[in-house]
């Protein structure tokens, strides 16, 4: 572990942008960027373009250090370069920004109400690739659909599992049981999900902190616990398809929680806008999404 990337995570004010648009997103993520599908033939062009738009908003001068703490990358934006340097190792040197890796390869159908992480049988390898090109931390993501404590118990065992074998590579886990925002159970869910989180920590050596990202709960402070706990190196809250404005105020009322938004951080930018325009945009997102992620 990286110490001063650690330090950083700790107590750095800032947040965390997720710039992981995987396979199935991407095509979404480029069109609320103004690209249409008719603008690449292949996959390939498509990465391209989302590698382009994720630079863009690397290099730009509001995306730093002091105010973006950490950045979750796709694979393939790790396995790719920016002016020359491996993306990982340009955010930390560049842009004083801590990188991730998201690690998870999509999800299985839906039982007992959630929804765990695909199998990942080359998990080790990625994680050793990971490693040796300078990535501190990764993020692996399940859903919970509803307030089943037996569905919720299978999700935290696999995201602990997961974790585990994640900190043996001397990487820090962002541990993300999303529970969607729309159910009518959530608050439920939520309830069901902390008693479980603090049980599977118990298991987590006090030496290898993990992390946490969790959608903004219904109740304000309901992860405090977890703020609070000694094995939680930082929790952060995913924006779960909240506006960046209804994200921002809900984040306000979480003591000690900060942002990692994902389609939040993004909106209003553009792949026609001029430099100066997309900066100053951008400008203002990171503003408005520091300022939450340090109310508390």
């Amino acid at each position: 572990m990286n110490a001063k990337q650690a330090e950083q995570m700790r107590k750095g004010a800032g947040f965390i942008a997720a710039l992981d648009q995987s396979g199935g997103s991407t095509p979404k993520a480029l069109k609320l960027y103004g690209v249409n599908e008719d603008a690449y033939g292949s996959e390939d062009e498509m990465f391209d373009l989302i590698h382009a738009m994720r630079s863009r908003i690397i290099k730009s001068p509001a995306f730093s250090g002091d105010k973006v703490v950490g950045a979750i990358l796709f694979e393939q934006t790790m396995d790719r370069q920016i002016d020359g340097m491996p993306t990982a190792t340009y955010l930390w040197e560049k842009r004083g920004v801590v990188p991730f890796l998201k690690i998870d390869k999509g999800l299985e159908a839906e039982a007992d109400g959630v929804q765990l992480m695909k199998a990942n049988p080359t998990l080790d390898t990625l994680l050793a690739r990971a490693a040796k090109g300078g990535i501190f931390g990764t993020k692996e993501r399940s859903v919970i659909n509803a307030a089943n404590p037996a569905g919720i118990a299978k999700v935290v065992a696999q995201q602990f599992e997961i974790g585990k074998q994640v900190l043996s590579h001397g990487l820090v886990p962002i541990i993300e049981p999303e529970v969607t925002i729309s159910i009518a159970d959530k608050a439920e869910a939520e309830d069901i999900l902390l008693a479980e989180i603090l049980k599977a920590l118990d298991d987590i050596p006090a030496e290898t902190p993990v992390m946490l990202k969790l959608s903004l709960p219904t109740k304000p402070n309901q992860y405090k616990p977890l703020v609070d706990h000694p094995k939680v190196m930082k929790v952060v809250a995913l924006s779960g398809g909240y506006s960046r404005d209804e994200a921002n105020a809900k984040l306000a009322q979480n003591t000690g929680m900060i942002a990692s938004f994902s389609r939040a951080l993004t909106e209003g930018l553009s792949a026609g806008q001029p430099d100066a325009d997309f900066d100053v945009v951008l400008g203002k997102t990171v503003d408005s999404i520091h300022a939450a992620s340090v109310a508390g």
